[in-house]
């Protein structure tokens, strides 16, 4: 069976968008992590890979650690921690998260 940093890097890996979050998109369970859905939604985020933080303990544990990000939600494109819900907003009200997200897609 994986590690938990082994699953957290799996998605990471997997998915050229992945935003931990806690929630889902439909169903947000914080403001921040709502804000963060519509900023990455609104700047073309397709596919948009999330994890529900709180439907994995071991993940809402380790993942800060293995981030040095204290907070959720943590966004990463094409393997790289970009930040949280203030971050998110501040590159899509900016102009830089639309083309970071649609460079993320390309093959």
């Amino acid at each position: 069976m994986p590690t938990v940093e082994e699953r957290i890097r799996a998605e990471i890996d997997r998915h050229p968008v992945v935003l931990f979050m806690k929630g889902t998109v439909d169903y947000p369970m914080c403001g921040f992590s709502s804000r963060a859905v519509q900023a990455l939604l609104a700047a073309g985020a397709n596919p948009l890979r999330t994890v529900n933080v709180l439907e994995d303990p071991e993940i809402r544990a380790n993942l800060p650690r293995f981030s040095d990000w204290p907070t959720f939600p943590q966004l990463y494109v094409q393997g790289e921690l970009i930040g949280g819900c203030d971050i998110i907003v501040e590159l899509a009200e900016s102009g830089v998260l639309a083309p970071m997200l649609a460079d993320a897609g390309k093959p």
